[in-house]
């Protein structure tokens, strides 16, 4: 499988990181003397499963390094349009290329054993594969994570950011205009997974394997939600104490 890495984004002074990226991209952040995508892409270089990088959102100069083939795009206008151009570009080097592993640049506690985890357990017939991460995990490895999360019947989860989606699927630009769309508005979320399904999560009276079903036939696709054993999937670093709690985590494995 081919890995899509989305490094896009120069902080604006309304971000909360955008004192430690002073003027760069979050990408580039130092992470325990490294750029904060540098983790991120050692962790799919390492991988076994992964034979490409495509990285959408930084220059070549940055000069972000791996013993595997990697490829940089210009940023696009927004997600989808990031999103769209790295698995284009993936088919045009094989346009047999099917399933692509994405992950964000913001995750740089990752490692390769996570990353063929996610890879080898992709069902080769899904459309999007959805990682979550419980809660118990993620407060057994980073407690002051300050995560915020979705409370079912059966489980508590936050979302991860090493996502395994299906080629066929970025065709769909109205789904995926859809869900950017409401990424960020609960009206709209309401609106996209229907105010039943939205009820019954709130008062949790809905497995997390009803609420994919009930979600992936509104949409019309196949999707699945992986619970994650590794809390690092979801650390991602979007403020100042999550940046500390990377840094000390990082430079701590550094040092041994």
């Amino acid at each position: 499988m081919n890995a899509i890495i989305l490094a896009g984004g120069i902080p604006t002074s309304e971000d909360p990181l955008y004192l430690p990226a002073n003027g760069q991209s979050k990408a580039l952040i130092d992470i325990a003397g490294k750029p904060m995508a540098q983790w991120v892409v050692d962790a799919v270089d390492g991988a076994n499963s992964v034979d490409r990088i495509v990285i959408v959102g930084l220059p070549a100069d940055v000069n972000l390094r791996s013993s595997k083939p990697i490829d940089f795009l210009p940023e696009a206008e927004g997600m989808l349009a990031n999103l769209t151009a790295g698995v284009e570009h993936l088919q045009s080097i094989d346009p047999s290329i099917q399933q692509v592993l994405i992950l964000s640049c913001d995750i740089p506690t990752i490692t390769s054993e996570m990353v063929d985890w996610r890879v080898q357990g992709a069902d080769p017939d899904s459309d999007l594969e959805y990682s979550v991460v419980e809660k118990q995990t993620m407060d057994a490895r980073f407690p002051a994570a300050s995560r915020s999360y979705v409370r079912l019947q059966d489980v508590e989860v936050c979302g991860g950011d090493m996502n395994v989606i299906h080629g066929r699927l970025v065709e769909d630009t109205t789904f995926w205009e859809r869900m950017v769309t409401a990424r960020k508005n609960p009206f709209r979320q309401a609106a996209l997974l229907g105010f039943d399904l939205l009820f019954l999560m709130l008062i949790r009276r809905i497995t997390i394997d009803d609420a994919v079903k009930r979600v992936s036939n509104r949409l019309g696709l196949k999707g699945r939600a992986i619970i994650s054993p590794y809390a690092e999937i979801g650390m991602d670093v979007d403020k100042p104490h999550q940046l500390e709690i990377v840094i000390s985590d990082l430079s701590q494995q550094s040092s041994d």
